[in-house]
């Protein structure tokens, strides 16, 4: 009886090399401020509406990103990108700057409170912060330009929140990406 011959599979396009490879900390750290920064350009896109009705993209990766990866993002980012949002977003300066810190500190209570949470309660809890900063946002605005209409804002959170298991899955493969490892060690 012959014994089986075994034969070393040299075939590694399959399974690339990851030993002596590391995560790049440029892009460890850059992605999710590089991503926030872009989103909260992109209300310099040609859309044309008589009220509001794109999403705040820049606010939803913000709430995204602190809520996938909570160490990520310190505290304190919600000053720096709620001002780099403020010269974008045509929103009175200074406004992103106190509701995002807001948000920021309102994750941190959830996250103290609420240590095991799943994507619906992540949800809710989105949903909750969305609507806060879009009414709160239509307020000062509506402060700045002598006439309130908060309810103008409804289509936009309807969009918002719907919107947010899409940016979920963008944020979870920037992640991905975040933590390729390119660099050798």
């Amino acid at each position: 009886m012959a014994t089986p011959r075994i034969v070393a599979r040299t075939d590694n396009r399959r399974a690339p090399n990851q030993i002596n490879r590391d995560t790049s900390p440029i892009l460890a750290i850059g992605v999710p401020w590089a991503s926030i920064l872009l989103a909260s350009m992109a209300s310099l896109s040609p859309v044309i509406a008589s009220a509001p009705i794109m999403p705040p993209l820049g606010f939803m990766l913000l709430i995204t990103w602190r809520m996938m990866r909570p160490g990520l993002l310190p505290v304190w980012a919600g000053l720096p990108l709620g001002a780099f949002d403020d010269l974008y977003s045509g929103q009175p300066m200074g406004s992103a700057v106190v509701l995002w810190s807001l948000a920021m500190l309102a994750m941190e209570f959830v996250d103290e409170r609420y240590l095991w949470r799943g994507f619906f309660q992540d949800w809710l809890a989105a949903a909750g912060l969305f609507a806060g900063y879009l009414l709160l946002g239509a307020v000062i605005a509506g402060i700045a330009s002598g006439y309130i209409l908060p309810f103008a804002v409804l289509p936009q959170l309807v969009l918002t929140i719907a919107l947010y298991p899409a940016v979920s899955g963008l944020v979870a493969l920037l992640d991905r990406f975040r933590l390729t490892r390119f660099r050798t060690l």
